[in-house]
């Protein structure tokens, strides 16, 4: 069965739903809260997670801080091509530094990829 855009975009909501509705009370606080902080900044999602789960940061469990980032649908890449930008109007980085900092943990903890992609995107290669 082939689904057309719109059928596959209602699946994917009714799914967001689902997923939504078996999360507890804390999890689900913990996705407004990532919410709130993804509207801010850019995040990856290791480092969404030490946010929302940090003692500096909001305080959730660990595991109440990943079910709540899992439950979300989030284009990693365009986080970190949004962290990169962010760099760029700081200081400035060549591309391997740049792609260093994001994919660092000490800095922003974004994969390989998604870093490269950000770094790219945002002007640095």
């Amino acid at each position: 069965m082939k689904l057309t855009g719109i059928a596959f975009s209602l699946l994917l909501l009714a799914s967001s739903v689902a997923s939504a509705q078996s999360l507890t009370g804390p999890q689900k606080n913990a996705v407004r809260s990532a919410e709130l902080y993804l509207s801010i900044s850019g995040f990856s999602r290791v480092g969404l997670i030490q946010q929302l789960s940090s003692s500096a940061g909001d305080g959730y469990s660990v595991a109440d801080a990943t079910a709540a980032v899992d439950s979300l649908s989030v284009d990693w890449n365009t986080q970190a091509a949004r962290s990169a930008a962010i760099y760029l109007q700081i200081s400035g980085f060549s591309c391997n530094g740049l792609i260093q900092q994001l994919s660092s943990s000490a800095g922003d903890n974004y994969t390989q990829s998604q870093a490269t992609y950000g770094a790219q995107q945002a002007g640095a290669c």
